[in-house]
């Protein structure tokens, strides 16, 4: 029986079909038939089957009916699911009656050729074409393969035809002589019908107890691929422990999945195979704007994606041909999101776009559209919402002849009826996906697409990010808490050509800061670790000038200095901004901005803040987020299903941390960071964005250096102390990124070392493991082959090694990846906090944009801030990015993968795993309450809670998911 438990999220599971509705029956032909077929396009609903969330624990020992309570709105509902797949007793001829459970994972709507498909195949289901499933034992027969069982198929397809729901389960049942048979191993699937369904687990009932099959996997149609799936039941086995009717599918499989390497992919295939990235380009369209360097493999190095086959363009055969907009890019069919996750991501990635649109409608009759006028129209876009005002609605409703519906949209005011109808027609009319045209229905109202929410910078303080302790606090804190270094040498210096970028010696000196050192000289201060500095001179600085020549981009070369005070708060001392020499030889500009309190020296220092800001911002996107999570983890995700069975244990163990970073990659590469992109829009580095995250790539990336412990070391921001929580002793004990990561380093490690010692007791079975070392191989040698001769990387040879090399894989794309995700809007959605991009400089005391700085310094940092276009697109994809779905599995949590392994030690590692993620989200509360900690608590300030572990649905600021899934 399946067993249905409460959480936070909303799915849907069929339980008893009601037959008076009538069912197809496999034997009735004739008018019977014709008066029993399911009426499609009217899809019914079950009542009582909307729950929060269903596990996938099933059971079917037990031959007794049991109620489940599940939610269905507000109203409580009794589910009841009887048992239909007990084992029956052994015939005459020996063989027994074994039932099976196969849960499907539904769309919630179906598209009209969706729907035509699925009518199709409830025909074909009566005429033999079904759903069909074979049992391969653990033991192998005369040939050296697994027995094989009768294939038998899903009893009742047509008869649960017409129940709409997200999940359903539907039964088969085998005929095995059991004692002959033995235990079975894997379950081998073809789908003889039109569509492809998505099978989310098979529960078999055996004598011995259920076998549990997981699958989480789209079956394609056998039109398309007509080799059986095989899915492998939970148990775990090493290489060399592989029961003998398994070895030809084990090997089959990974075969299967490696592919040949040539061709290109169709979507319906599961094949894993690097590429460069040659597909950032679009030069068949325009070669002068829209061609980009390849990455990886020359001249830039960098982490390997997917290989998807496509055609080379014309213009230049190196690259990949782009695909039109609304195509799919290939990834592995598994590696798409799960259909109720697809929706909440379409539903998200509208109400963004709506929220982008509105403001350019309002903008069209501005007098002076495109720019914000005053910080209080900022402001506006989330205390007000965007009411276009009477006369405006008006010109709108002439210039563009838009709807009624949209013409009247208010943002405090709730939808009248006659609006809701007018706009159900229009949606009614449009020529989109049904499936697309309910989302919109259930997204578009006043509410959702006028009033952007409130980013929490603003929640406590509408002025913090004027604050100098603020702009400081979220350096420990904010959403790029992994840049900031102790400073090791005065003054800084670059390692840059002096005759080509300026002089290598800082400009700041022990005159500008030692009066802001409480009484310290910079000696005392840096023998004490109380001075901090985050560089990105020479990053940008090879960069400048070229950046500068496109439109309305203005960039400086920036470092900032730090000084921790004795009451632990950390405060900005000093900014350099530089420009290379215009020409070469020239001596190049280095300015130097520190706190002042005079009205002017105030705000070159605020303008000077958002300078820095910007490249900051730029090197958040590109690199502590993009490149360190998104770009190195796809390698980890190739080789993984390349080189490890599913029946390996460190195949499970990553399966829940791999999931959808692929989908999110690739929609990356075709929108995000492709040429003409929104990071080229909007983020300081334009058309060089990808580029430069490359020579960060060949510069700094070190997999040894990811781990946290070893990232904080790096950069001087602890050091070891074994007498230290976490053998750390951090420079800035009130450092709240490194604190609470730290918490869930150690945590996650734990678990890791506990899971690993159950299948490798010692060095030797890590190096007798072929599976894991061809794993570990081809990481460094295909996923990260620029670097692959680097002598840093791990030589995978004892258990405590595996250990770290997992913890560092998962903690990025889990600590890491949360960290620098998932507060992107309440930091950056409010653009005087987290500018993406400056369009003026500072202005020199000389020079004749200073005036204007005179007379009104509120518009020169509108005007030198991102304008209302580029605010507006930042906000929509951050928006985005930082919403949790309401699906999301978090850390600590497997979700639906309940019956991820049959390992008993396993599961209870795993749940002190969670028990301990519990005590630790305990310590971060109290954490956010100590006064004394002046980064995460105290007036306007904010607490730090983006490493707490859960999270309901939505901007919330907080909770780690399992994968980079967004």
């Amino acid at each position: 029986m399946a067993q249905l438990s409460l959480s936070g999220s909303s799915f849907s599971a069929l339980v008893n079909f009601d037959k008076s509705l009538g069912s197809l029956k496999q034997d009735t032909w004739g008018t019977p038939l014709a008066d029993s077929v399911p009426q499609f396009g009217k899809r019914q609903r079950h009542p009582s089957i909307v729950v929060s969330r269903v596990s996938d624990q099933t059971s079917t020992a037990s031959s007794t009916p049991f109620t489940s309570t599940t939610t269905n709105g507000n109203s409580i509902s009794e589910v009841v699911v009887r048992n239909t797949n007990s084992v029956r007793p052994p015939s005459f001829t020996g063989l027994s009656t074994v039932g099976a459970v196969i849960t499907v994972t539904k769309k919630k709507r179906l598209s009209r050729d969706e729907q035509i498909e699925e009518a199709v195949d409830v025909f074909s289901d009566l005429t033999g074409s079904k759903v069909f499933f074979q049992l391969v034992s653990e033991d192998a027969d005369a040939g050296g393969a697994g027995k094989r069982c009768k294939e038998t198929f899903i009893k009742d397809w047509t008869e649960k035809a017409r129940v709409q729901a997200d999940k359903v389960q539907y039964t088969a049942e085998f005929r095995l002589n059991i004692s002959e048979f033995g235990e079975p191993g894997a379950i081998l699937v073809r789908n003889m019908h039109q569509a492809e369904l998505y099978i989310e687990s098979i529960a078999l009932s055996m004598p011995s107890g259920t076998v549990y099959f997981p699958c989480h996997s789209y079956i394609a149609s056998s039109t398309k691929d007509p080799k059986p799936r095989v899915f492998f039941n939970n148990k775990v086995y090493m290489p060399w422990e592989t029961p003998a009717g398994l070895k030809d599918l084990r090997e089959q499989e990974l075969k299967t999945l490696r592919g040949n390497g040539t061709g290109m992919r169709k979507e319906w295939e599961r094949i894993y195979d690097y590429q460069v990235y040659n597909d950032l380009g679009n030069p068949d369209k325009d070669y002068e704007l829209l061609n980009r360097p390849i990455l990886g493999g020359g001249e830039f190095k960098y982490p390997r994606r997917v290989r998807t086959g496509r055609d080379p363009c014309k213009a230049d055969p190196t690259k990949e041909e782009k695909i039109e907009k609304g195509e799919a890019v290939y990834i592995p069919r598994d590696e798409r999101f799960e259909p109720l996750k697809q929706s909440n991501f379409t539903a998200n990635s509208l109400r963004g776009l709506v929220h982008k649109l509105v403001p350019s409608i309002k903008d069209f009759f501005d007098e002076t559209p495109g720019e914000f006028d005053t910080f209080k129209d900022i402001e506006a876009l989330f205390l007000e919402g965007l009411d276009l005002g009477n006369e405006i609605r008006e010109k709108a409703a002439k210039e563009f002849n838009i709807p009624d519906f949209l013409r009247d949209l208010r943002a405090n005011e709730e939808e009248p009826p006659e609006m809701t109808r007018e706009r159900n027609r229009l949606l009614n009319s449009l020529p989109i996906p049904d499936s697309i045209r309910e989302v919109i229905r259930t997204t578009t109202t006043p509410k959702s697409l006028l009033k952007y929410p409130q980013p929490k910078i603003l929640s406590k303080d509408r002025f913090a990010w004027m604050r100098d302790d603020e702009f400081a606090r979220q350096t420990l804190a904010g959403i790029n808490p992994c840049v900031i270094n102790c400073l090791e040498k005065f003054p800084p210096r670059s390692t840059l050509s002096e005759e080509n970028y300026g002089p290598q010696v800082s400009a700041i000196t022990s005159e500008l800061i030692e009066g802001q050192l409480g009484g310290m000289t910079v000696a005392e201060a840096m023998d004490a670790k109380k001075l901090f500095i985050i560089d990105y001179h020479d990053i940008f600085m090879p960069y400048v000038k070229r950046i500068n020549e496109l439109e309305a981009r203005k960039m400086y070369a920036t470092r900032a200095l730090f000084f921790l005070h004795s009451d632990g708060a950390l405060r900005p001392v000093a900014i350099e901004l530089s420009l290379p020499p215009c020409i070469e030889g020239g001596p190049g500009s280095q300015r130097v901005f520190v706190p002042g309190k005079e009205a002017t020296t105030f705000w070159l220092w605020q303008l000077a803040k958002l300078h820095f800001l910007t490249a900051d911002s730029g090197y958040h996107q590109l690199v502590s987020h993009w490149l360190r999570t998104h770009a190195c983890t796809e390698p980890y995700i190739i080789a993984t299903y390349r080189q490890l069975s599913a029946l390996h244990p460190i195949a499970k163990l990553l399966h829940p941390h791999l999931r959808y970073t692929m989908e999110i990659n690739a929609a990356a590469r075709q929108n995000l960071i492709a040429a003409g992109g929104i990071i080229e829009q909007t983020f300081t580095p334009g058309k060089y964005a990808l580029e430069m995250s490359a020579v960060v790539y060949n510069a700094l990336w070190r997999f040894d250096q990811e781990a946290l412990p070893e990232d904080l070391i790096r950069r001087g921001m602890a050091e070891r102390d074994e007498t230290a929580p976490h053998g750390l002793r951090l420079r800035i004990e009130d450092y709240p990124f490194a604190a609470d990561g730290l918490l869930v380093w150690s945590s996650t490690e734990e678990w890791i070392r506990n899971y690993i010692s159950l299948y490798y007791p010692d060095s030797q079975t890590i190096l007798d493991d072929a599976e894991l070392q061809g794993w570990w191989t081809e990481i460094r040698t295909k996923g990260h082959v620029d670097k692959a001769d680097e002598e840093w990387w791990p030589t995978l040879d004892s258990p405590e090694t595996l250990v770290k090399i997992l913890t560092t894989m998962i903690w990025i794309a889990s600590g890491h990846h949360a960290a620098v995700n998932f507060g992107q809007y309440d930091f950056a959605g409010f653009p005087p906090n987290q500018p993406c991009l400056a369009r003026k400089f500072v202005p020199e005391v000389d020079g004749p944009e200073f005036k204007d700085l005179l007379k009104d310094p509120h518009k020169f940092m509108l005007q030198t801030l991102p304008n209302q276009e580029q605010s507006t697109v930042l906000m929509m994809v951050v928006e985005s990015l930082s919403t949790h779905s309401p699906d999301e599995e978090y850390l600590g949590y497997n979700g639906m993968h309940t019956n991820w392994t049959n390992d008993q030690r396993a599961v209870e590692a795993f749940q002190a795993f969670t028990s301990r993620l519990a005590e630790v989200d305990k310590i971060i509360i109290e954490r956010n309450k100590d006064l004394t900690n002046k980064h995460r608590a105290g007036a306007g300030t904010l607490p730090y809670e983006l490493l707490l572990q859960k999270s309901g649905p939505g901007i919330t600021m907080r909770g780690i998911p399992n994968s980079i899934s967004i």
